[in-house]
């Protein structure tokens, strides 16, 4: 389907950047009875593919641990989503074992030796089109999602490395297209057909017509491509000719060619960092750490509104989506001066997470009014020499969760940005796009932002998996969602309505989504927060209803089991026996 959607430059981000998506493809109005639940199960997983949901589940059907059945969800949903992720992208994983503290790693995709400050700007010197810098070489980042799952499989995995690769492998020996993918495939055509010959012979017929939903469709380079990680490991992606091919395929591309090197991949690791963990009421939530700006964003959303009765005021209340807003509006400020790779630049983790800075901040919050302007704070640690740094961040990315029969948990975020990435494949693989993470102009006022580019650095993200723990410190939900920017918003919404509203994990995800950032005030649209819009409006926002990039997963623990829950928005569905 043609018809577009242009998010992101009115009212979603601060950013003059758009990224469109198919307006009926992940987004549109939802209502809970429609979601995607099932269980309780012993074992379950959740996947925003049915077919990656089930590759999941046949790896702890075989004894796997949730590290393993998650590894083997990102390989499949590299075959059957690749518009969304896979494994020329990267991630975020945070795991709860069911012996041992909560760990997280980062496989953020690192800019390469090449990168310079100036990376987006035109010969004009102003920040160049988002999509013409996104298409093509000069957006791709190293990959970080094949390191992510060795680091994982290392620390918390039972199979054999082999064995997870194994369901993904029989999926790129010919599964049929959905429709979502089809649909998709007809939308990310000018990047495909401008970045490099690979995609467009990939995804596209002799003729050089899109290929349609119902098409059985074989990636042979991609099943080669995994036989040989599978077989020698994740080395065999960063050395040998895998990484030749990927360096080839950034160096000679048609659209933006730029000289990635076989060093810049050699040198890539997986990087284990400390989650962030806070309280909310008598839960604990624990999600991911700089670069990510989801750990903090999401206790920050959450944290502001402690002091309100979220449960007294119930879902149908404007108000409670009015302090919702408010309270996004404060942490996306946050998020917009403090964050970036703690590598490089300083990050105040601590000060943001702190209660008595969230407290204040939350004392900004009015329950009948909008404030006027959502300032960044200034939490302990932070520089002062610091200046806000706009956002780049699309709609795009997916989200896994996985809970086993012993006990372990997690939440895995994968990505390669945009629609298809830069839209340049790689033995049968996408290449991200996830350098225009980075801020287009690097600085502000004559001072870098803290998220300009740099050789070596990771861009900021949104991506937010989250896991909460009841007062007993069990681990009851595990969740993220997909959708740029929204992605902070979304996961904080789905908590609010598990914890505070009493929803099962579906039911939460369902909730129609509202994204404050900034001035700008979006509903989503055919949904009951659009026939709110008049006591928004009464209450000083310029609300507008709009469809949006939506696509949540999760797990949630209830009696009997795990229930799984999938938004059906998109067209993912749990698998647990």
């Amino acid at each position: 389907m043609k018809t577009t959607l242009f998010i992101a430059a009115s009212f979603l981000a601060t950013a003059a950047v758009a990224q469109p998506i198919p307006k009926d493809a992940d987004s549109g109005p939802i209502q809970a009875a429609s979601s995607a639940g099932a269980g309780p199960f012993k074992a379950v997983v959740s996947a925003a593919h049915p077919l990656a949901s089930e590759a999941g589940l046949s790896i702890l059907k075989r004894g796997g641990s949730a590290a393993d059945a998650a590894i083997a969800t990102m390989l499949a949903l590299t075959v059957v989503e690749p518009q969304s992720s896979g494994i020329g992208g990267g991630g975020f994983i945070v795991y709860q074992p069911a012996n041992g503290p909560v760990g997280s790693i980062d496989g953020r995709e690192k800019a390469p030796g090449v990168a310079s400050p100036g990376q987006f700007l035109g010969p004009d010197g102003k920040p160049m089109p988002f999509m013409q810098a996104a298409t093509g070489g000069r957006s791709v980042g190293v990959p970080g999602n094949v390191a992510l799952a060795a680091e994982a499989h290392k620390k918390w995995g039972k199979l054999p490395w082999a064995t997870l690769f194994e369901p993904a492998i029989k999926l790129a020996e010919g599964f049929t297209i959905s429709p979502t993918m089809a649909r998709f495939i007809a939308f990310g055509q000018d990047s495909l057909k401008q970045a490099g010959p690979e995609g467009r012979a990939l995804y596209y017929d002799k003729d050089g017509a899109p290929l349609k939903a119902g098409t059985t469709f074989r990636n042979d380079k991609l099943a080669a491509t995994l036989r040989l990680i599978a077989a020698k490991g994740a080395d065999a992606f960063y050395k040998g000719p895998i990484a030749a091919s990927i360096v080839k395929t950034v160096s000679t591309a048609d659209a933006n060619p730029t000289a990635m090197t076989l060093a810049d991949l050699a040198a890539y690791k997986a990087e284990v960092r400390d989650p962030v963990c806070g309280t909310y009421r008598q839960y604990k939530i624990c999600g991911m750490g700089p670069p990510s700006s989801g750990g903090t964003g999401v206790l920050a959303m959450l944290k502001q509104l402690e002091r309100f009765d979220m449960k007294g005021l119930g879902k149908d209340n404007p108000v409670s989506w009015h302090l919702f807003g408010e309270s996004q509006r404060l942490a996306y400020a946050d998020r917009e001066k403090w964050i970036g790779d703690p590598g490089f630049v300083a990050v105040p983790t601590k000060g943001l997470a702190d209660p008595a800075y969230l407290g204040a901040r939350s004392a900004l919050i009015n329950a009948g009014d909008r404030m006027a302007k959502a300032e960044a704070g200034m939490p302990a640690g932070a520089p002062t020499a610091r200046v806000n740094a706009a956002d780049n961040e699309v709609a795009g990315t997916t989200n896994f969760a996985v809970a086993d029969g012993a006990g372990n948990i997690t939440t895995w975020t994968s990505t390669v940005e945009k629609t298809f990435g830069s839209g340049l494949v790689a033995e049968g693989f996408v290449l991200n796009n996830e350098l225009t993470d980075f801020n287009f102009a690097p600085e502000d006022q004559g001072k870098l932002t803290a998220n300009h580019v740099q050789p070596g650095k990771r861009p900021r993200s949104a991506m937010s998996p989250t896991i909460v723990y009841d007062a007993s410190g069990k681990a009851i939900l595990a969740i993220g969602a997909a959708g740029g920017v929204t992605i902070i918003a979304q996961v904080t919404k789905a908590i609010i309505g598990v914890l505070d509203w009493g929803l099962p994990v579906e039911e939460a995800i369902a909730l129609p989504q509202l994204i404050a950032i900034g001035d700008r005030f979006a509903v989503e649209k055919g949904t009951m927060l659009e026939t709110m819009i008049p006591a928004f409006t009464a209450m000083g926002h310029k609300p507008v209803a709009t469809a949006l990039p939506l696509k949540l997963n999760g797990v949630q623990r209830v009696a009997g089991g795990w229930r799984g829950g999938a938004d059906a928005r998109g067209e993912g569905r749990p698998a647990g026996y």
